[in-house]
């Protein structure tokens, strides 16, 4: 599981690990909100309306939801994450802090690590510049983050994200070897 505050980079680095690494499936969450520029049904989200998504909270078919910022729901979808493990194959969710929490519950074996952003500056400038978002929605995300940076001793592994191929490695390296990772929280920088 990668999980970590807002515009910290988890697509980017699920997005690089995509590109370079074909033996790692990585799960596609399905949210409410509205795709943003650029963004592929199917590859970056499944977009549903909330309807849908409540079907799927109904049903029990997902692993794992939470409201995100005070606005739209995202989850992760149950069934493919469970076939992908049946396969033994290496299986990334980018989540957010609530989710990660909910798996860790049900998948306590799971192997969670947190993306944290190289400073506080740093996770500002990448929310401001990435302008998809409204100015209330950014102060809405960076206070969400305060909060889930406060959650990074909850995590087996921490990676500090200076640039995204890199972090990327860190975090393939981490899942190839997490029979023997020490499930300590240790800084990657």
């Amino acid at each position: 599981m990668l999980a970590g505050p807002t515009a910290v980079g988890k697509g980017a680095v699920a997005a690089e690990i995509r590109a370079h690494h074909n033996d790692v499936w990585i799960s596609v969450s399905v949210t409410t909100r509205p795709p943003r520029r650029g963004e592929v049904e199917g590859v970056h989200y499944w977009f549903v309306d909330d309807e849908t998504f409540d079907k799927l909270v109904a049903d029990g078919e997902m692993l794992e939801w939470a409201v995100v910022h005070q606005r739209a729901r995202y989850g992760t979808r149950r069934r493919p994450v469970e076939a992908a493990l049946r396969l033994q194959k290496l299986a990334l969710l980018e989540i957010d802090l609530q989710g990660a929490r909910q798996v860790r519950q049900t998948m306590p074996d799971a192997f969670f690590v947190f993306l944290k952003p190289p400073s506080w500056e740093e996770l500002t400038r990448r929310l401001v510049g990435r302008r998809t978002e409204t100015d209330e929605e950014q102060a809405r995300r960076l206070e969400t983050a305060v909060h889930e940076l406060a959650a990074e001793s909850e995590f087996d592994a921490v990676i500090v994200n200076h640039e995204v191929s890199a972090a990327a490695e860190q975090l393939v390296t981490l899942m190839r070897n997490d029979s023997q990772a020490t499930r300590i929280a240790r800084p990657i920088s």
